[in-house]
């Protein structure tokens, strides 16, 4: 006879599937719905549950957690406002494709429906921002729906799933088994690209005069930052990154020509324009990347590798797609580049490689370093300097954010965490708490503006309970900086409702949470106040750089233009 199979209770069989998963840490805020669940936890050892202060924390620092490491971040949250507080850190996952498992409580089966206390409809409600979400109706589905929560999240195109849980299901008891596979017949996603597509978009690649490689943040969430770098060295062709996937490719390479799209450099935005054969791997040609579509790549043929399908000329027209995963997608195209006889046109690509320096020496990122009144810029340089481009970097949303990518060097993948497509203010200090847990020896460092950091402010309560030594970086320029910036380009400087008015003391403030605060008015003490706060190991600081109201960033590229319309420093802007 077989051994008996274990008799559980759902919260006994939920604690034991995340074990079975690996999850080492649990972000999450206890209620009526889940009281079960952390009944279990206190019961426990070897999760290690963080208590947030509010659900959204949680899903920002589940979604750090998942970013850094690759793994998926998980959340347990109660019903009602438990999961109605988690909606934006979902589609903050969801719009950057970062895993999450989140498990919201529910109210007992016979209840639902009944508007009873604490209710809401979670399927429904985040039905438009999740990769997919389960309701659990039987106890006896409760092990083999994590089990396809985490496989979804994970697989593929990552993102986030929810897993609703009624109360009544963590208390019935069922025989325990958890699924060693997932087969599930909707769901199968493409992993090797067609070898025909491949070969015909190598000989593209080849024959290009004008070329340029451009890749998102799929070439980090596949893990094929070693295959890129391969294929690039291979070609000797420029290579671009988004916002999403800096780091992706040494920054510091030389044949990394910068950041593209609406804050990119000169440079990158030029020879995206006139090139003649693009190469996108794991991007999606969002808007802010794009510009007009109608003036995008006008010369370009195009080749799009991706792992989603509908991802693939959703924007942009293409003439080769490649489904499929980047990391085997590259995989099988370096192959084929060793293998061919032909090569790149040396003199073709010595004459495209002379027009970039060209654009290169216009210096785009020029800012004014001598000045007495802090330039942020300046604040960021210092900070790459003293942490040797090896620090774990949040940020939040605005001109701080664009900043961070323009003058932080990310030579590494998953050292850049911040919200790209849903743009979400507040993302970046339970995203450096989600960090710190993960990769508690490193340097982690959140770039944020006074605007932003006060969303989940809260949040440096749980990082004095868990004694979570980040560093906050506050450029604080008493605006909501690109409110303002848009404010006055394009609304003749009414700054409706963009100042910051009736600011905390930031210093009080960090001080009455248990933590360091600093103030740092004058750009001589910016490089000393950074060395003070990096060599507190044990300790967070908040350091707030009090500085110049007036810096816009630059380059930008306005709404309705192209990627040769750039707008540039007064003092850099061409004839």
């Amino acid at each position: 006879m077989g051994k008996a199979k274990e008799i559980l209770r759902g919260a006994e069989i939920f604690i034991r599937a995340l074990k079975e998963e690996g999850v080492k840490h649990v972000f999450g805020y206890p209620g009526g719905a889940v009281l079960h669940i952390y009944d279990e936890l206190y019961k426990q050892e070897e999760l290690n549950h963080i208590l947030v202060r509010h659900e959204q924390g949680a899903t920002h620092a589940a979604d750090g957690y998942a970013r850094a490491t690759g793994k998926p971040g998980v959340v347990l949250v109660t019903s009602g406002p438990g999961a109605t507080n988690c909606v934006t850190g979902i589609a903050t996952a969801y719009m950057d494709s970062i895993p999450l498992v989140v498990f919201t409580g529910q109210v007992p089966t016979h209840l639902i429906g009944n508007d009873a206390f604490q209710e809401v409809d979670a399927i429904g409600i985040t039905r438009p921002c999740v990769k997919h979400n389960f309701l659990v109706k039987d106890v006896r589905d409760l092990a083999k729906t994590i089990k396809r929560a985490f496989y979804v999240a994970t697989s593929g195109r990552p993102g986030p799933v929810v897993v609703d849980i009624p109360k009544d299901i963590t208390a019935d008891s069922c025989e325990y088994e958890y699924p060693e596979t997932v087969d599930m017949r909707s769901y199968k996603p493409v992993v090797k690209g067609h070898p025909g597509q491949i070969r015909r978009a190598v000989e593209l690649i080849l024959s290009a005069k004008k070329p340029m490689i451009y890749t998102g943040g799929g070439v980090i969430l596949s893990g094929a930052s070693e295959e890129l770098i391969e294929f690039t060295r291979i070609l000797g062709y420029p290579i671009t990154n988004t916002l999403m996937g800096l780091g992706a490719y040494p920054a510091t390479d030389k044949q990394f020509i910068g950041m593209l799209g609406m804050h990119g450099t000169y440079e990158a935005n030029m020879a995206m324009h006139q090139c003649d054969v693009l190469i996108a791997i794991g991007a999606r040609f969002d808007d802010r990347v794009t510009g007009d579509l109608k003036k995008f790549c006008p010369y370009a043929k195009i080749v799009h590798i991706d792992v989603d399908p509908s991802s693939i000329a959703k924007n942009v027209p293409v003439d080769i797609p490649i489904v499929g995963d980047v990391k085997h997608v590259l995989r099988d195209m370096n192959v084929q580049l060793k293998e061919n006889k032909t090569k790149p046109d040396a003199e073709a690509l010595k004459r495209w490689w002379d027009q970039i320096k060209e654009w290169q020496s216009i210096d785009c990122l020029k800012y004014d370093r001598k000045s007495k009144i802090i330039k942020p810029q300046f604040v960021i340089e210092k900070l790459y300097e003293l942490t040797k481009g090896d620090a774990y970097i949040t940020s939040d949303v605005g001109q701080h954010q664009r900043w961070a990518a323009q003058f932080y060097k990310f030579d590494k993948p998953r050292r850049w965490i911040n919200s790209g497509g849903l743009g979400t203010m507040g993302f970046g200090m339970p995203a450096a708490m989600g960090v710190k847990l993960a990769f508690p020896d490193a340097v982690v460092a959140c770039i944020t503006g006074e605007a932003s950091l006060v969303m989940c402010i809260q949040e440096l309560s749980t990082c004095k309970q868990y004694g979570l030594p980040i560093k906050i970086i506050n450029l604080n320029n008493r605006y909501m900086g690109m409110v303002r910036q848009w404010q006055e380009f394009f609304y003749a400087g009414r700054y409706s409702h963009s100042y910051m008015d009736a600011l905390p003391d930031f210093v009080m403030l960090a001080e009455s949470f248990g933590h360091v605060g600093m103030k740092i008015e004058k750009s001589n003490n910016v490089e000393s106040a950074l060395k003070e706060a990096l060599a507190m190991k044990d300790k967070l600081v908040l350091m707030d750089f009090i500085t110049d109201q007036t810096e816009n960033v630059y380059p930008m590229i306005a709404s309705g233009k192209g990627h040769h319309e750039m707008h540039l420093p007064p003092e850099r802007e061409l004839a």
